[in-house]
């Protein structure tokens, strides 16, 4: 047993959680090591606020980049835009060769004021609006086409010297999603393309839930006999997507075992309790997990041999370790379970910023509390600055290394994928947490500004 800084003994026991400790980048320990950086920011910005690296960005295409290499096969990478709205991601695409997946209207002009070209665009989603298409086709961008009726829509677009760059999404066999297209359907698609110049269909693609890279690999392979047979119909047919779902390594393996081999509901705020947890801990992730696909039964050398280029669609993997979310601790409490105490905290933010609790689920990897200063391991719940009860962003009693005090930053690790915006609101007429990125700058240090 150990004294907090308020003299309460607090014990490493049933109310405590393991441990999850994230896996930290050269640039976060820098930024971590700073003693003035956080401080500053927080100062100047005044509220919570999440912080970008965008050289880590380019380092994970390159990685991507380099596993299509190893593998002699011609792919392309087109960052899942959704994953994060930063301006400085889409730029970091234009700088390092990669392509962008959009969605909306938004989306495709944010991604063009950072250089991405138009034909370096991925047009998907569902019966996309009359708008979006249009734009699309202007700019020569590559349409993932949902549906027959879009098809039809779309034809009416192009014309023989400009002809609407399309790929058909399938449905996959057996699944339950709303996308894509049946076997039938696919069919009549085809059939639909006889005579008709205004249209190029540049091969099919599809999306899988879930992390199984032997999934996406064999569903790759089937798919090449679809493109074989569109080149019969005269159509070129040269491109598959797969695209994303490439795993993100958050945590240690040990730790990660270690929570979900004896998680407890005593571990939680109010014994709350989570059906499932996205795998913090993924052994083969990103780059390594499309290696893995094209090594399976052969699909690099099918995709040679049939000069079908591959293409991905990654969101989270492309953001791995570029950021974190920073709140500012201005509220705390002592409570206790069986007896035993534990820290409840207020911070000056909500869990809308930290979007996996808004899918009834919880963000694992530890906070990290920063002044550094001695102390003594404190079991520590986080809740909002609103008046929600449900509104946590720790419902887990994290075993902090000391007693937070108002004042303190609480920081959460890798939350650039999904996790710092995609939820976010001005609920309580709270400011939305702006976006800083960092610089690298002469003599090792870090210098910021606000994302544009």
């Amino acid at each position: 047993m150990g004294l907090d800084a308020g003299g309460i003994g607090v014990t490493r026991g049933a109310i405590s959680a393991a441990p999850v400790p994230a896996h930290l980048d050269e640039w976060e320990r820098r930024v971590l090591g700073d003693p003035n950086l956080l401080g500053d920011i927080g100062f100047a910005v005044g509220g919570p606020f999440h912080v970008l690296y965008p050289p880590r960005v380019g380092r994970n295409i390159q990685g991507f980049h380099a596993a299509f290499e190893q593998a002699g096969v011609d792919g392309v990478v087109y960052y899942g835009k959704k994953a994060n709205k930063s301006a400085a991601v889409a730029r970091a695409c234009a700088e390092h060769g990669a392509g962008v997946d959009v969605s909306s209207v938004g989306e495709l002009t944010a991604a063009l004021a950072q250089g991405v070209r138009g034909t370096e665009l991925m047009v998907t989603g569902p019966a996309k609006s009359d708008d979006l298409l249009w734009l699309a086709t202007r700019h020569g961008a590559l349409i993932a086409v949902d549906d027959l009726d879009e098809l039809e829509r779309l034809a009416a677009l192009g014309d023989s010297t400009a002809p609407v760059r399309i790929m058909l999404r399938v449905l996959p066999a057996a699944s339950a999603s709303r996308f894509g297209m049946t076997e039938a359907e696919l069919d009549r698609a085809l059939v639909a393309f006889h005579g008709r110049e205004s249209i190029r269909l540049e091969g099919f693609s599809f999306h899988l839930s879930g992390y199984d890279a032997v999934a996406r690999a064999e569903l790759a392979g089937a798919l090449i006999a679809r493109c074989l047979h569109a080149r019969t119909l005269g159509q070129p047919a040269t491109t598959l997507s797969i695209g994303g779902g490439f795993g993100v390594d958050y945590v240690p393996p040990a730790a990660w075992a270690e929570f979900t081999e004896h998680v407890d509901r005593q571990w939680f705020h109010s014994g709350k309790s989570f059906e499932s947890y996205y795998p913090y801990h993924f052994p083969a992730p990103g780059p390594a997990m499309l290696a893995a696909i094209l090594a399976h039964d052969g699909l690099a050398q099918r995709l040679r041999d049939n000069a079908v280029r591959l293409a991905i669609e990654p969101g989270r993997a492309l953001l791995a370790h570029a950021g974190f979310t920073v709140f500012r601790v201005q509220g705390s409490k002592i409570r206790h379970v069986d007896g035993a105490p534990y820290h409840l905290l207020t911070v000056d933010g909500t869990s809308l910023s930290l979007s996996e609790q808004w899918f009834d689920s919880e963000y694992l990897p530890d906070p990290l509390l920063w002044p550094t200063r001695p102390g003594s391991t404190t079991p520590t719940s986080v809740g909002a600055a609103t008046c929600l009860d449900s509104d946590m962003l720790s419902w887990r009693r994290i075993p902090l290394p000391r007693a937070a005090t108002v004042g303190d930053l609480l920081i959460y690790p890798n939350t650039a994928g999904y996790q710092m915006d995609s939820n976010e609101s001005a609920f309580h007429e709270l400011p939305i947490p702006p976006k800083v990125l960092l610089h690298d700058a002469p003599g090792d240090r870090l210098r910021w500004t606000l994302d544009g």
